[in-house]
């Protein structure tokens, strides 16, 4: 991989603020670029980055696939409007829940995603903006995964030899593809980010269907929703690396009311983790794991099972799919 790195201790923050400020603003001249926000660090800086080159010339969406977690758009948008950035929502459930109907192959799954992001929504965005540019929070880890083919980040193009221009019809900007996540939280506070946004746990482009094993429809989508509010509540206290709810495709057999109750199963996973490149299983108290299970078979309807995963990264991954 030709990516060179830029270590968190040679990074001036400072420093690689302005000059990928001024990168964006040459590039994109006196035109017109949309951003791509979903609500993790790594597209919250790009926005703050893009906003300082470029202004009310830079359109902020945030895309709403239906795959969010729970009040997740209104809550981005709020907070980048007490910072004095507008962010439109555009709502586009339908079409992902669409293109990902009938698969269960996290292949499939990520390139359903990839096309219908790129192609489908942005394609238009862009098209009724007149911009030519597309910025987005690419980051080293995505790049390394997706070229040692660990796992593709569906928002990997030019690296996989697709050519943005020539397949989307506009150009693809990533000023933080040489960082790593602890050297762009670092890029975020010092861009002005409020804590709440740069501290957030890491969350994945393609969002809750990253952690929907086997077919991403709305009611599955709801269920980890719901499990993945009783996690993030629970166990944002540790302050772990990451830590999130996947909900599995087998049923298990549980009890309810004395009889049988055929359900499903959440796995809960917490990381301890520097950088996303290793990491290992948080020791968390068991009074935390029982807290967790009871309050999630409580009030997660159809889940009869809750477990927790111990293994390392590698041979695990963060997330499952």
């Amino acid at each position: 991989m030709d990516l060179k790195e830029i270590m968190i201790d040679e990074l001036d923050a400072n420093t690689f603020i302005e000059e990928k400020s001024a990168e964006i603003a040459a590039i994109v001249g006196d035109g017109i670029a949309v951003n791509a926000l979903s609500g993790g660090v790594d597209s919250a800086v790009v926005t703050m980055l893009g906003h300082r080159a470029l202004g009310n010339r830079l359109k902020s969406y945030f895309i709403d696939t239906g795959l969010m977690r729970k009040d997740e758009p209104e809550q981005i948008r709020q907070w980048f409007a007490e910072l004095g950035i507008t962010v439109e929502i555009i709502d586009a459930a339908d079409a992902f829940f669409s293109a990902l109907k009938g698969k269960t192959d996290p292949e499939e799954k990520r390139e359903a995603i990839t096309e219908t992001f790129y192609k489908d929504i942005f394609g238009r965005l862009v098209r009724e903006s007149g911009a030519r540019y597309l910025l987005q929070g690419t980051n080293y880890t995505d790049v390394e995964e997706t070229v040692a083919g660990i796992k593709r980040q569906h928002n990997i193009l030019e690296q996989l030899g697709i050519d943005p221009q020539e397949r989307y019809g506009y150009q693809v900007l990533e000023p933080l593809i040489q960082l790593r996540k602890p050297a762009i939280r670092l890029v975020g506070k010092t861009a002005g980010l409020n804590q709440d946004l740069y501290l957030r746990p890491p969350f994945p482009g393609p969002a809750l269907a990253a952690r929907v094993i086997g077919e991403v429809t709305p009611e599955r989508v709801a269920m980890v929703r719901a499990a993945t509010d009783i996690v993030e509540r629970h166990l944002a206290p540790t302050g772990a690396f990451q830590y999130l709810a996947i909900l599995h495709d087998d049923r298990v057999t549980g009890i309810r009311d004395g009889k049988r109750d055929y359900g499903c199963q959440i796995e809960v996973r917490c990381w301890n983790s520097k950088d996303a490149i290793t990491a290992s299983p948080t020791h968390l108290p068991f009074e935390t794991l029982e807290s967790l299970a009871d309050e999630i078979t409580n009030a997660v309807p159809g889940v009869v099972s809750v477990t927790y995963n111990i293994t390392k990264k590698p041979p695990s991954t963060i997330e499952a799919v």
